[in-house]
């Protein structure tokens, strides 16, 4: 055995990969599955390991990106899953003007971009403070009360700029009904 495949002991940082994994993924089999592709990652990308380095954080280093993978992954297929539910032909309006109105707010909301659509979701869902929110987001509290005001108002342009989309009030002009007036 030469002195570079004992330094690569794999083996030996599979309980400190598992521990991690299981931190990321909350789930047994998740963590397992995650902690595979991590070390089928390592070992294709085995010749950029510096024996001068520790093996325990490159291989957490790996296994974090890997993990990190899989969330945007999950998230842009959502947003794809999302976006063929809205183009099915299959759904139509509710008629009750509340729930219309709610289904334009919340397309809406959907349409924001991702950082103003975070602040507001967790100011305004989840009820954290702007402090507790901006630690969340890893930004700064006057960067979360920007994109909240941005997001306000967006949300606020629905009554301004689309009134033809806003439900209307159905009137009977000429009905018949089998009533004489």
């Amino acid at each position: 055995m030469t002195s570079s495949s004992s330094r690569f002991d794999v083996i030996a940082q599979l309980p400190a990969m598992r521990r991690y994994a299981l931190t990321l993924t909350r789930d047994l089999a998740d963590a397992e599955d995650l902690v595979q592709d991590a070390l089928v990652r390592a070992y294709a990308k085995r010749a950029s390991y510096d024996d001068e380095r520790e093996l325990r954080p490159w291989l957490l280093a790996i296994l974090h990106a890997v993990f990190i993978d899989g969330v945007r992954s999950r998230r842009a297929e959502l947003l794809r899953i999302a976006r063929a539910g809205e183009t099915s032909d299959d759904h139509h309006a509710p008629a009750q003007d509340h729930v219309v109105r709610l289904a334009q707010i919340r397309e809406r909301f959907a349409a924001l971009p991702e950082e103003q659509r975070a602040a507001l979701h967790l100011v305004a869902v989840e009820g954290l403070s702007y402090a507790d929110a901006a630690n969340v987001l890893g930004a700064p509290v006057g960067t979360l009360m920007s994109r909240l005001a941005r997001a306000r108002e967006a949300l606020r342009r629905i009554e301004a700029e689309e009134p033809e989309r806003r439900p209307q009030h159905l009137r009977i002009v000429r009905g018949t009904d089998g009533i004489d007036s």
